[in-house]
């Protein structure tokens, strides 16, 4: 009798995961689920018990407590996007770095990690074994999510894509190329960002990006003008940028070796194979 009401109770469960689904509801909460569950039958004390097994059998996944997603497992569910499970682990967040670039055509690699900036002070983190397995970055559902933080005052340079006819917010081509800048590991490598910015060219709002920098720190700034000069934008055109003060050379790869040559126009020491020429 006990396997008899567990089976009718998963498959209510079923039930449950396809309603969440045609709501538009691919990530929800306990509460959420507790709302819908007498629409298909299910009794809020079998509540618990129906989660356990959905998540038992990977119908659903755990994003953090009392917050979960749907998983690619039942035919003809839509499951949660991976943008929109990095949108429920954050808040604010974005769409950044390579899987930013990805998303804008901007680089040929695939990110195996989505990555995110955030202004929220705290963020989910593996713990564990599964924080060695994830190096840093928080699994959930088969996907890494490597977040990034920032203070509040630079979290901007965002815009809204929908996935799954669900909104979400993604960092623009200018301020991922910015971001690309600061941390190129999270881009691939310099070389990659460099390689996104002749992508970018012909349709880089050059006022845009110029105004980011002004808002990030120096040594963007430096590196961003020595990328324009390169791309052949006017000198007049770079002015703000070169005005920005600076004290010392900054590297253009800021985890690159401290060689190569210096340009003095804009303080960068270009430490790259061949020097970048």
């Amino acid at each position: 009798m006990a396997a008899i009401n567990n089976l009718k109770r998963s498959r209510v469960g079923v039930d449950l995961v396809r309603l969440l689904a045609a709501e538009g509801d691919h990530v929800f909460s306990t509460a959420r689920a507790r709302q819908l569950s007498p629409r298909v039958g299910l009794k809020e004390a079998y509540l618990s018990e129906a989660l356990y097994h959905l998540r038992r059998n990977g119908w659903i996944f755990p994003l953090r407590r009392g917050l979960y997603a749907l998983a690619p497992t039942l035919p003809g569910i839509a499951p949660a996007h991976e943008y929109e499970v990095a949108m429920a682990l954050a808040t604010p967040a974005a769409i950044s770095h390579w899987s930013a670039l990805s998303y804008h055509g901007l680089t040929e690699q695939l990110p195996r990690r989505v990555f995110v900036l955030t202004s929220a002070r705290y963020v989910p983190r593996a713990r564990g074994a599964a924080a060695e397995r994830a190096d840093k970055g928080y699994p959930a559902g088969g996907t890494i999510y490597q977040f990034v933080q920032v203070k509040p005052a630079r979290f901007f340079g965002t815009e809204d894509v929908w996935v799954n006819e669900s909104r979400v917010a993604i960092t623009d081509p200018e301020r991922t190329l910015l971001d690309g800048l600061m941390r190129p590991w999270y881009c691939g490598d310099v070389g990659e960002v460099l390689h996104a910015f002749d992508l970018r060219a012909a349709a880089l709002d050059v006022d845009r990006i110029i105004r980011y920098a002004l808002k990030l720190d120096a040594a963007t700034a430096k590196r961003l003008g020595w990328i324009l000069t390169r791309l052949g934008v006017a000198p007049a055109t770079l002015e703000p940028l070169r005005q920005v003060p600076i004290k010392g050379y900054r590297v253009l790869d800021p985890r690159g070796p401290r060689r190569g040559p210096c340009d003095a126009a804009w303080m960068v020491q270009v430490n790259l194979p061949g020097g970048g020429r």
